[in-house]
């Protein structure tokens, strides 16, 4: 019972969340993971392990600086248009 009242509480909470991003930094975000997202299949689709680790790497790179990105606009402290 417990976990009926938990699951939907935080997905509530998810969704207020994400509400809270403005267009333009979700529009980051996405960009960021969309890159991210091409940086992982290129390492799946490499034989090279070593080559593979550092794309796996620059794929969290990416993703975490789009966030990053998205954070400061929402947080006023980057105007979105000067990027």
């Amino acid at each position: 019972m417990r976990k009926f009242i938990i699951l939907p509480a935080i997905a509530a909470m998810t969704f207020s969340l994400a509400a809270c991003q403005s267009e333009q930094a979700a529009n980051v975000e996405e960009a960021a993971e969309n890159r991210a997202d091409v940086l992982e299949d290129m390492a799946d689709q490499t034989t090279n392990e070593a080559q593979a680790d550092a794309l796996e790497n620059q794929a969290d790179a990416v993703e975490d600086a789009g966030e990053n990105m998205a954070d400061a606009i929402d947080n006023g402290s980057v105007v979105a248009n000067s990027m």
